[in-house]
């Protein structure tokens, strides 16, 4: 199944799930940083939106609370974010690895890291 295309609020509310494990909403909420944070509702919506779509499910019930839990890795939620940005390139990579360049976002040990996995994925197809 593919990862679900999930927004800027719904990825902060993942990264707690995946941070913290299985959680109620509270405990969603309460990750929030004070300036800026959400409501309790928003994040309680946010919560429900995510469970729709499959990204996470309720794990169980204690009292009156559900704890939900991630469904999707944060490796298939990032890569859905990565594919999301090259589609807005035509699928090209290289205007997007020109800007991390350009801003210094991308390091050698980058670079490096890069080469490692092209050289393993050659063997691989070899």
């Amino acid at each position: 199944m593919a990862s679900p295309k999930l927004s800027k609020l719904e990825m902060k509310v993942m990264e707690a799930l995946w941070t913290n494990g299985p959680s109620s909403v509270r405990e969603i909420h309460d990750v929030f940083p004070k300036r800026g944070k959400p409501a309790y509702t928003t994040v309680q919506t946010m919560v429900y939106r995510l469970e729709v779509k499959g990204a996470v499910r309720r794990a169980k019930k204690i009292s009156n609370a559900n704890i939900f839990e991630a469904t999707v890795t944060r490796e298939a939620a990032q890569r859905r974010w990565i594919d999301d940005v090259l589609a807005l390139f035509g699928g090209r990579s290289q205007p997007v690895m020109a800007h991390l360049i350009e801003t210094g976002k991308l390091t050698l040990e980058d670079i490096k890291e890069a080469e490692k996995l092209l050289r393993e994925m050659s063997r691989k197809e070899k």
